[in-house]
């Protein structure tokens, strides 16, 4: 009887230390991993082994490649093994190209994905981390993500990749085009997870990805640290957060929010009772902008585990605000106010604080603070500011009895040199003023000229403005006011995608925003829609300078069934059937 306890005691610590193992190695049910090994597999003949066992693997599942590296004919090799896996869902491939150049990786990455449309895969996770592949390497996955393969996905990672504005683009419009096919069939893309840190995304990079964001709704987790993000990609990411209800992590630490930003993501933040951890670390909220976390932190979030405002230039006051907004937060395990401007009496002020509320542990170290604001040093500063806003004010002063002295001068000369009752021609900014079809002729054959030179379409809202006035007086009966709108929108538009610094996706936010088709928290008040709107854009869209990535974006917006078009029938349908035919050319 003991013998047999014994036996039985010592079956149950080998079942054991198999467990263990397994859940070391990472290995799940119906997994083949060839997790870390190091190896460099250039041609077919390198990975016969892994082939056949992929082969021979019945129900496979997951293949973890990563940590080796694969040239073009060994992952081709391997496609070929997959192509008759229909029940493959999830894709483990980071950092399996180390070392190879990077005109290998989009055929490697095209081939593998052929193979698992073909196969007829559903993928749930797809993994490519750390491959550095940059904009070229999302167009190997391009295919892959907008088709029936990528209808399932949850997780999508693609840390450290360096994808730039470029490849955050041509991800945004795929994962777009594939929401939009996917709600056709009945099951919209509802992606989950989704991890893009390290990848010099920026502003319009962000921004691309928002409006993918914002359409899914479906959003748990968003990682996107040390991304070159400012204040404009920051509101944009906010608008489209507070579109998916079910956010649990936020992360953007080490992007730089300012007080703007952080005020637009704390307005943001009150839509999202689910939200966990958020982690806004090493991103420049200020005071102002803490204070306005604070105070969504204080209202609402019930179920907060952790708070990250580390590095921001907090001082004591907003340090505190935020302090004492977490009192009742009962699921709170770590507030880090680390590295801010509180000063060994500020440290000291909110070690207390928490500690009264006891909550003290919970705080994490403050041992890198930056000090207290030097208050002498931020009086010079003062000085010097009013100094020169002084400076500035005499400066306008002048600049302004100049500009009166010219135009009394003009005003004496005109009375001299032009009849009475000769009227004054309109000029461009009259125009964009108050826009009238009148108004538009009489500025003549260069007429397209002196909008193009009038607009800064560096700025992608103030073009935005411009089209939509333009577009304003635009008259289906009437050929040549027609035509003037749309040779003075071909001018601008030409000029503005041709620009390097015209952020294209801003763009297109900027027009869906002041048609009432997107909520800004800039609080931005919508244009009236009127037909000229509709039959412009549907003129735009067909013309080769506009981005065929953006059609997919205006598809999907325009295909919703929003009251605000309700007044331009004929022309919404005109422009949602172009938007369709576009689209489906590319």
């Amino acid at each position: 009887m003991t013998r047999g306890v014994t036996l039985l005691k010592m079956a149950s610590d080998i079942v054991a230390q198999l467990a263990d193992s397994l859940a070391k190695a990472g290995v799940e049910d119906g997994e083949l991993s060839y997790k870390g090994q190091g190896r460099k597999l250039d041609d077919a003949q390198s990975v016969e082994e892994i082939v056949k066992e992929i082969q021979e693997f019945e129900g496979l599942q997951a293949l973890r490649l990563e940590g080796n590296t694969f040239g073009v004919e060994a992952a081709q090799a391997i496609a070929k093994a997959l192509e008759t896996k229909s029940q493959f869902q999830r894709c483990y491939w980071s950092d399996m190209f180390t070392g190879r150049l990077r005109c290998e990786i989009p055929p490697a990455l095209n081939s593998l994905g052929d193979a698992l449309m073909l196969a007829g895969a559903r993928l749930t996770v797809l993994d490519l981390s750390d491959n550095a592949f940059g904009p070229d390497g999302v167009k190997g996955i391009e295919n892959l993500l907008k088709s029936t393969a990528c209808y399932t996905l949850q997780e999508l990672r693609l840390n450290n990749c360096g994808m730039g504005i470029g490849g955050a683009q041509i991800l945004a419009a795929s994962l777009i085009q594939c929401h939009k096919k996917s709600s056709a069939d009945g099951t919209p893309l509802s992606l989950k997870v989704f991890v893009a840190g390290r990848n010099r995304l920026e502003n319009d990079g962000a921004t691309a990805l928002a409006q993918a964001f914002q359409l899914m709704g479906s959003m748990e987790e968003v990682h996107m640290p040390q991304n070159g993000i400012n204040h404009p990609g920051v509101t944009a990411l906010a608008t489209a957060m507070q579109h998916n209800a079910g956010l649990r992590i936020l992360n953007l630490n080490d992007n730089t929010f300012t007080e703007k930003g952080a005020i637009a993501m704390a307005q943001a933040l009150k839509h999202l009772r689910s939200i966990q951890v958020i982690n806004f670390g090493d991103c420049l909220v200020r005071p102002a902008g803490a204070a306005a976390i604070a105070e969504t932190v204080s209202e609402g979030l019930p179920i907060l585990k952790e708070l990250n405002l580390s590095f921001c230039e907090i001082t004591e006051e907003a340090a505190l605000a935020v302090a004492q907004a977490v009192t009742n937060k009962d699921q709170l395990v770590k507030l880090d106010l680390n590295g801010n401007c509180l000063g060994e009496d500020g440290c000291k002020a909110l070690r207390d604080a928490m500690e009264d509320m006891n909550m003290g542990e919970l705080l994490g170290s403050l041992s890198d603070d930056e000090g207290d604001q030097d208050d002498d040093d931020k009086d010079e500063d003062d000085d010097e500011e009013k100094d020169d806003d002084d400076d500035e004010e005499v400066d306008e002063e002048e600049l302004e009895e100049e500009e009166e002295e010219e135009e009394e001068e003009e005003s004496i000369d005109n009375k001299l040199s032009t009849p009475v009752s000769a009227p004054r021609p309109p000029d461009v900014s009259s125009f964009l003023s108050f826009p009238s079809p009148d108004k538009l002729l009489k500025l003549g054959a260069k007429r397209a000229l002196l909008i193009e030179q009038q607009v800064d379409v560096s700025d992608a809202t103030k073009t935005a403005e411009a089209f939509l006035k333009i577009a304003s007086v635009y008259k289906e009966e009437n050929n040549d006011v027609k035509n003037a709108v749309l040779d003075s929108i071909d001018a601008l538009m030409k000029k503005a995608f041709s620009t390097p610094s015209f952020q294209g996706y801003s763009f297109v936010s900027s027009l869906l925003v002041l048609l009432g088709l997107i909520k800004s928290e800039d609080k931005v008040k919508p244009v009236l829609v009127v037909p000229g709107h509709l039959h412009t854009l549907e003129h735009v869209v067909r013309q080769d300078y506009f981005p065929k990535e953006n059609v997919a974006v205006l598809e999907a917006f325009m295909s919703r069934n929003d009251k605000v078009l309700d007044s331009c029938g004929n022309a919404r349908n005109g422009l949602q059937s172009t938007l369709h035919r576009v689209g489906a050319e590319d």
